[in-house]
């Protein structure tokens, strides 16, 4: 018993942070171990429930023992009473018989009331360091919890970050387009002053300053 309890205490014992710095999850690493040191102290609370019991099966067969000892006492008194030396010797006899089971018992007894006591207090102790535990899992996984939400939130920045560059990008595009489609509607609006006729006559007379000064570049060159 004392080996469980002294195998239980070092496992409970353990620093769950030096523990949690090693594994890949440590929620699931915390839980595992809870469950592992809650079948311990199970186990444990076993063994201290077999201590009691042997204790009170004593205590009763202890009980049991003073009153055959006192009813053996009894019986002496009456026959004593009734003038039965013999059968009073007899009866006294007896009672020592019972006497000397109880002074043995009575020191067994004792000393079995003596383990169960300190093994409960032992048990509760056990039962006081697991509930610790219990919240420090709940702690370090919280802790987890909260470093993993920094992490994703982290992800979710970049990615927002990548995207505000993207939309940069998108943006100097839709610059570029807008200043094409203002050339245009500026084209449009600066030829659009003039009707389909005048843009007609202003092209006849483009092509004819053009013939013109193609005839004389011809002469020029005959010359």
């Amino acid at each position: 018993m004392a080996s469980l309890f002294k195998r239980i205490s070092d496992v409970i014992s353990a620093n769950l942070n030096d523990l949690v710095d090693r594994v890949e999850d440590p929620e699931r690493m915390i839980k595992q171990l809870i469950r592992e040191m809650e079948e311990n102290v199970n186990s444990a609370r076993e063994g201290v429930i077999d201590a009691v019991a042997s204790e009170k099966q004593l205590a009763r067969e202890l009980d049991n023992q003073r009153r055959q000892a006192e009813e053996w006492h009894g019986r002496a008194r009456k026959a004593l009473e009734l003038g039965n030396e013999a059968l009073a010797r007899e009866a006294l006899l007896r009672k020592k018989e019972h006497d000397g089971i109880v002074a043995n018992l009575d020191a067994s007894w004792q000393s079995a009331k003596r383990t169960s006591e300190r093994l409960k207090t032992q048990l509760h102790a056990l039962e006081a360091k697991l509930e610790e535990a219990k919240l420090k899992k709940g702690s370090l996984v919280a802790r987890q919890r909260a470093a993993q939400a920094r992490e994703q939130m982290d992800q979710v920045r970049d990615r927002f970050q990548d995207g505000l560059d993207l939309n940069q990008s998108f943006g100097r595009m839709a610059d570029k387009v807008g200043e094409m489609e203002a050339r245009m509607e500026a084209r449009d609006e600066i030829y659009g002053q003039y009707s389909q006729v005048e843009r007609e006559f202003m092209k006849m007379e483009v092509d004819h300053e053009v013939e013109a000064e193609l005839a004389a570049l011809r002469k020029e060159m005959k010359g």
